[in-house]
């Protein structure tokens, strides 16, 4: 074989070996994005698929193994649906009742959810209110109140 033959076939070569690992690599890209409610009604359809889903923590669910570093919880949508989540990783910092947990990883058994990434996103009531809402006046009055110190 001639050399340009040789590093044009080796060049292809390792091209193909990258994509492969990148592929490998990145499962979520591959994945889907549900409603707990769905994925809970179709866990069949969805076994083997890698799933990203949040719903709402429950605290009282909550089980900590610092020792095994796992962490074993539930979390539920608005009509209720419920759906035990088993992750192995540290407990995130503001992990508490009423943070809205994201979830990614696999369907375990009957109704549980094997996470491989935790996230939390603050609930609702820490969100501002609509623009419409907003009155200046309000705010410079509360900027030349004279302070309780004073």
């Amino acid at each position: 074989m001639k050399k340009n033959t040789i590093m044009t076939m080796a060049g292809l070569a390792i091209a193909a070996a990258i994509l492969i690992l990148l592929m490998a690599a990145t499962p979520a890209s591959s994945g889907v994005e549900l409603p707990l409610k769905e994925l809970l009604e179709n866990q069949e359809k969805h076994q083997d698929d890698f799933v990203t889903v949040e719903g709402l923590l429950i605290e009282d669910s909550i089980e900590w193994d610092a020792d095994k570093i796992e962490l074993k919880f539930d979390v539920q949508d608005e009509e209720g649906n419920t759906l035990h989540v088993v992750y192995n990783g540290v407990k995130p910092d503001n992990f508490s009742e009423g943070v809205i947990a994201i979830l990614q990883g696999y369907l375990g058994e009957k109704d549980s959810f094997i996470a491989e990434s935790v996230q939390t996103r603050c609930p609702s009531k820490y969100e501002g209110e609509d623009m419409e809402n907003y009155d200046p006046e309000f705010h410079k009055e509360k900027l030349n109140e004279p302070s309780s110190e004073e």
